[in-house]
């Protein structure tokens, strides 16, 4: 009986892992089609395609819904973010953050 507790924890534990994994994958897919409108200056990749604007790729994911949150309440300004991020709902900015995040990092620069 005493076996059964610890087996019982590490199985779900397993099944809560591969269901985070799996709503990060949908988020991570989700965010994807989403970035479409971010990739004239982001990059769909994450790779920035103006000198002004940042490498999202591999960005912390927290870090990237608070800037969008910010961007999105006027707490951040940018001339474009401005315009994009008010329209964004809470999911929408879940999902980028989500995609951008799990891209490889840009590396040199």
């Amino acid at each position: 009986m005493r076996l059964c507790i610890p087996i019982a924890l590490a199985l779900g534990a397993l099944l809560t892992a591969a269901q985070i994994g799996a709503a990060r994958a949908e988020d991570m897919s989700a965010g994807r089609k989403k970035a479409v409108q971010c990739q004239a200056c982001h990059g769909l990749d994450g790779k920035a395609k103006v000198p002004d604007a940042p490498n999202l790729a591999g960005q912390n994911e927290q870090y990237l819904a608070k800037a969008l949150g910010d961007y999105k309440s006027g707490a951040r300004q940018n001339d474009m973010m401005s315009l994009i991020a008010p329209k964004l709902s809470d999911q929408d900015i879940a999902d980028l953050a989500a995609y951008y995040a799990g891209l490889p990092a840009v590396s040199g620069g």
